[in-house]
């Protein structure tokens, strides 16, 4: 395992795995932990998936606000500060991440760990998961994305429900509003995620990246403009030594082996 404050990182197999490691706290994430989430995701190591989770009993509870994380001073702009110089770009290096991801959620999922359990290709999410913005009830706003991201997972009026009566939405109805991949039970939960993270490493890890990155330029653009993108990404993905091999095994009739090249 990397030598980190806040997560833990470290491969199994092809899979990255990345773990909040607050459990004290709920894995309250001060503005370090999204230095560290970056700097992990950053230096893959060959890893060809990602699953990040949370250690103990919860996924991540949201900002450190109560450990004074964000600044009492001039909190306003500490705040500011903190999303533009820390959870911001972490946020921003899940979105950029170049081989697919898988969140596994036990827990609760709040504020900025809301945004990041969702922001994986695959959410897994234990029976006591629940997600929630509870920004409203100390009069904020959703940060991390959400606002960009939740309309976009589940629709403007679940959206605004979430955002603005701040009530928990447990596993069972995030996964009935299509928020999530999957539910399990809490002791199947790790192991469903890595089996999962591991089925996705085993892939055409070239083209999944593409069509991860294409999912969410597609929600920015016109119809012609994600077709062309599309069209590039498949120019790229057709040079690359796994569809090459997959082209093979479709001809000889068996199981193509992937490298993630």
């Amino acid at each position: 395992m990397a030598g980190y404050e806040h997560i833990l990182s470290g491969r199994r197999g092809d899979v990255l795995v990345v773990t909040l490691n607050r459990p004290e706290r709920l894995n309250a994430a001060p503005p370090a932990m999204f230095d560290e989430l970056r700097a992990a995701l950053g230096d893959l190591g060959g890893a060809r998936a990602v699953l990040i989770a949370g250690a103990g009993r919860a996924f991540c509870s949201g900002a450190d606000v109560a450990g004074g994380a964000l600044g009492a001073d001039d909190p306003g702009n500490a705040t500011f500060a903190a999303l533009t110089e820390h959870y911001n770009p972490g946020m921003l290096a899940v979105a950029k991440l170049g081989v697919p991801l898988v969140s596994a959620v036990r827990g609760p999922a709040a504020g900025i760990g809301c945004s990041l359990a969702l922001a994986a290709d695959f959410c897994i999410a234990g029976e006591s998961a629940y997600f929630l913005q509870a920004f409203v009830n100390i009069g904020l706003v959703p940060d991390g994305g959400a606002s960009w991201m939740l309309p976009r997972l589940i629709g403007r009026a679940r959206a605004a429900e979430m955002m603005m009566l701040g009530e928990k939405i447990p596993a069972a109805k995030a996964l009935d509003w299509g928020m999530i991949h999957r539910v399990v039970a809490d002791d199947a939960l790790d192991a469903e995620a890595f089996a999962l993270a591991a089925r996705l490493a085993a892939g055409p890890t070239v083209a999944l990246g593409l069509m991860r990155r294409g999912l969410a330029a597609a929600l920015e653009s016109d119809y012609a403009a994600a077709m062309l993108a599309e069209a590039e990404n498949q120019r790229a993905a057709r040079g690359s030594a796994d569809s090459m091999e997959g082209g093979r095994a479709f001809l000889e009739k068996r199981k193509p082996v992937f490298k993630g090249e």
